[in-house]
């Protein structure tokens, strides 16, 4: 076949689950507050991906709050001031500056955990491990999040680069992921990533974290997933579900390897 046919068809199907992805909701970020800090034992902070909002992570949140995690996410700005594409770098400030505000207001909360879904798991990894989140945090938990770059991020270079400075620190050569690689993740948080093979934003195996032989990193794997399910599918919930359990049981963690549910249906 024509090498410029299946070059098109390639790009094609990149541009389909790109599509997939985002959801250009204006008033993605008009959520109903209903997290009561003062009595918040368990603070679960979510950190929404790029170009998204806060309700996309709606159907998790309800979830978690029906298990009794108190869940809250934050504002993070952007384009239009509504959609995620700041650098991460800044996000991460914006999440630590946030998070302080609230313990100084609300003393009594307990130890907090993220999850952050795609570019929302680097924010999460950048604000525990470079600006001292790692005092608040017991856990990062990161939904197909690139945490060695994305090839995909090339094409959303093309696509969105001017406007989102953040879509270039996710490439695999960009000096933001190089760096932020450097040193090893704090030992007293655990750090895991929940990815899939199905995913074609956050493509396998760049979404895998490195072995450091520290312990206290992990790799789980879920059935075919695209960058949207994560956020819905029932098997991903039961994934987050359990490492929210572990982190607040205050178990030693399991070894670093990785882990494969089985599915099941949303």
């Amino acid at each position: 076949m024509n090498p410029l046919v299946l070059q098109y068809r390639k790009l094609k199907r990149q541009l389909l689950d790109l599509k997939g992805y985002l959801d250009l909701d204006m008033r993605g970020n008009e959520i109903v507050r209903r997290t009561d800090f003062a009595r918040c034992p368990r603070p679960v902070l979510m950190l929404y991906g790029l170009l998204s909002t806060r309700r996309t992570f709606e159907v998790l949140e309800r979830r978690l709050r029906r298990d009794g995690y108190c869940v809250f996410s934050i504002k993070l700005g952007g384009l239009l001031q509504t959609f995620n594409s700041r650098g991460i770098d800044e996000c991460a400030e914006q999440v630590r500056e946030k998070v302080e505000r609230l313990y100084a207001r609300f003393p009594d909360m307990g130890p907090l955990t993220i999850v952050g879904h795609s570019k929302g798991g680097l924010i999460g990894l950048y604000y525990v491990k470079r600006l001292g989140g790692d005092r608040r945090v017991k856990a990062v938990i990161t939904l197909g999040t690139p945490h060695s770059g994305s090839p995909t991020a090339y094409l959303g270079c093309a696509l969105v680069g001017l406007f989102a400075k953040s879509v270039w620190q996710m490439t695999p050569r960009s000096p933001f992921i190089h760096r932020l690689k450097v040193g090893a993740f704090p030992r007293h948080v655990r750090l895991v990533s929940i990815y899939s093979r199905g995913d074609k934003v956050s493509r396998y195996p760049c979404c895998r974290l490195g072995d450091d032989g520290v312990g206290n990193t992990a790799n789980v794997e879920l059935p075919a997933l695209t960058h949207r399910e994560y956020l819905y599918k029932r098997v991903a919930y039961e994934a987050v579900r359990r490492e929210l359990e572990l982190a607040y049981s205050g178990e030693a963690a399991p070894p670093s390897k990785p882990v494969t549910l089985s599915p099941v249906h949303s």
